[in-house]
């Protein structure tokens, strides 16, 4: 199967037009975008991780159905993966707390 990537050609605009960054929101669902965009561009990289993926773990571990804790940490671990080199979060000072 064969997925269309809208947002890489948006950010070679971006980037021709003197972007001094890179940014992809949400970042969750995106993170195939992430390293395309990474793999296509020079760009420091930024990802946001919205507040509709902070809402939908914090319901999911409400609901017991996950691991606050260890989801908390996994995901900006999946988006750096994906070639984030920042990262903005709902959850930053969580993450800081815990040394990750």
């Amino acid at each position: 199967m064969k997925v269309r990537l809208t947002q890489t050609p948006v950010a070679g605009v971006d980037e021709a037009e003197g972007a001094d960054i890179l940014m992809v929101k949400p970042a969750m669902p995106y993170l195939d975008v992430l390293s395309q965009i990474k793999h296509r561009s020079l760009l420091p990289l930024a990802a946001y991780q919205v507040s509709g993926e902070y809402a939908m773990i914090k319901f999911a571990a409400a609901a017991g159905a996950i691991d606050e804790d260890r989801v908390v940490l996994e995901s900006p671990g999946a988006i750096k993966r994906a070639g984030a080199d920042l990262i903005l979060t709902y959850f930053a000072m969580d993450v800081a707390r815990s040394g990750f």
